[in-house]
């Protein structure tokens, strides 16, 4: 209840916004033939949720002209495209626009409920209009049409419950996602921009002057939004950008790196990471061969560090797909994934290492043995650890890797090598695991292992046995070392109570 008050309260304006009128009025579209307007645009800050807006140029979209927030009653229902002649459709368009430039206020539903309906069936026939393909709008109407969306969907989003309360974020899996008020309006403005953005008769070298860097980097600060159903639309829009205007891939990389960045480095608090990856894991599926610098780049610098924050769980399989299809394709960079695992290997969280050993068996799967020699003794030696543990679900997905034809046959060619690190992990579990199924998979792979080369796991019986014998030769020295030191002191208190 705490966390609904918070979301639905007003941020507390600074110094700064005391004469800023984009807080306190509604904007509409400005005429492209006044010369008496002056453009705003709102921006929403990138470092912070409840940052107010500030103004920009006047080339990126944005809010046009301001005008009041409208009464009740004056918004009247305009005609459908398919109730008007052909000839007055762009100008029909046009009104439309700027009557779904108006925004309401959606914390009590019964205020302004005729002028949100109007505006809901307004912003229907838009969508309907853009997606039946038939006519061709003007650049006059598609720069007003992304003037409004602008205004609709660019705001600033309200603070994250941690932000409020000044607690430190829980388990992000765990908390009751924050909805929009406003979707019912929201959604049909992702909708119209969609279809827009995806239509054959949109055409590209119009579309980038209003769809451009100023546009996409705002889109992508609303992936921080916790509204599923946002992110979702906002996911299926970058991604069909990015397809659509070539020229702005590589500045939605780079933006993209900025995000993760941050993340990693300084907030591990975001919302859209996971629909991110999700967009980055078809940008990775079509890079070209020999893979670019770049591309390796981002792999090490942004995409292996996003295994080091606490909220992994809920972007994993995402990051998952991402690092095995950078392996699928080019081999060659198993070893660095491999590396760069052991590197944020988690030392407590046990749910983590579950997620990495199943990474793992699918980075392992596409590893040629070349790569795979490369980092064997390193990777064993802590997938001995793993076996090891007393958490018997890390134990068994280690032993879980025994079940992949491609990961027992790197092993089999490597086996002089691997069992030696792996055979004292392997009897520890015979001997002493509490857990039966872990006891039980233990014994099968350790079957496979002397039917792969009986010899050589004879010969690392033989030298388990002699370091058991030397380490029980250790410890009996270290008893009787003990045992003589408290013989001296027991006489030397015995002397001292005599003299007394």
């Amino acid at each position: 209840m705490f966390r609904k008050i918070m979301k639905g309260g007003h941020r507390k304006p600074s110094k700064s916004d005391a004469n800023d009128p984009s807080l306190y009025v509604y904007g509409q579209p400005a005429n492209r033939n006044s010369g008496s307007v002056t453009t705003m645009n709102v921006i929403v800050n990138h470092a912070s949720r409840g940052a107010g807006p500030v103004v920009a140029g006047p080339n990126s979209p944005g809010v046009g002209g301001i005008v009041v927030a409208p009464m009740s009653g004056t918004l009247e229902p305009l005609p459908m495209f398919r109730e008007v002649a052909v000839s007055e459709r762009q100008n029909l368009f046009l009104r439309k626009v700027q009557t779904c430039c108006f925004l309401f206020d959606f914390s009590d539903t019964l205020k302004s409920a005729r002028e949100k309906e109007i505006k809901r069936q307004t912003l229907m026939d838009l969508v309907d209009f853009i997606q039946s393909g038939s006519g061709k709008i003007t650049e006059t109407c598609q720069e007003e049409m992304v003037r409004m969306i602008s205004i609709n969907i660019f705001r600033c989003l309200p603070p994250a419950s941690h932000e409020n309360t000044g607690q430190e974020g829980g388990d992000p899996e765990e908390e009751e996602p924050y909805l929009e008020p406003s979707w019912p309006h929201l959604q049909l403005v992702y909708e119209l921009l969609l279809r827009y953005v995806v239509s054959s008769d949109t055409d590209t070298k119009v579309a980038k002057r209003y769809i451009d860097h100023s546009f996409v980097l705002k889109l992508l600060d609303l992936f921080d939004s916790e509204d599923p159903r946002e992110r979702e639309y906002l996911k299926m829009i970058l991604h069909r950008i990015y397809g659509k205007f070539m020229v702005h891939r590589p500045f939605i990389r780079k933006a993209i790196n900025n995000i993760f960045y941050r993340f990693i480095y300084e907030t591990e608090r975001h919302s859209g990471i996971a629909e991110l990856l999700e967009i980055l894991g078809s940008i990775i599926n079509g890079f070209a061969l020999p893979m670019k610098e770049e591309h390796k780049l981002f792999l090490v610098r942004a995409l292996i560090p996003l295994h080091k924050p606490k909220p992994i769980a809920v972007y994993h399989q995402q990051l998952s797909y991402c690092i095995t299809q950078f392996v699928e394709k080019d081999f060659k960079l198993a070893d660095t994934v491999i590396r760069g695992l052991l590197k944020y290997w988690p030392v407590t969280n046990c749910q983590k290492e579950v997620l990495f050993l199943g990474e793992l068996e699918e980075v392992l799967e596409a590893t040629q043995s070349a790569e795979f020699q490369r980092c064997m003794v390193p990777l064993f030696r802590q997938i001995a650890r793993c076996l090891t543990s007393s958490h018997f679900q890390v134990a068994e997905r280690a032993l879980f890797l025994w079940n992949n034809e491609h990961i027992v046959s790197l092993i089999a060619q490597n086996r002089i090598v691997i069992l030696p690190i792996i055979f004292e992990a392997l009897e520890r579990n015979i001997q002493s695991h509490w857990n039966q199924a872990v006891h039980g998979l233990t014994v099968n792979v350790r079957k496979m292992f002397l039917e792969m080369d009986a010899e050589l796991f004879e010969e690392c019986q033989r030298e388990h046995a002699k370091k058991e014998a030397k380490a029980r030769e250790v410890e009996e020295q270290r008893e009787l070392t003990w045992k003589k030191l408290a013989d001296v002191a027991a006489q030397r208190r015995g002397e001292e109570m005599v003299t007394v």
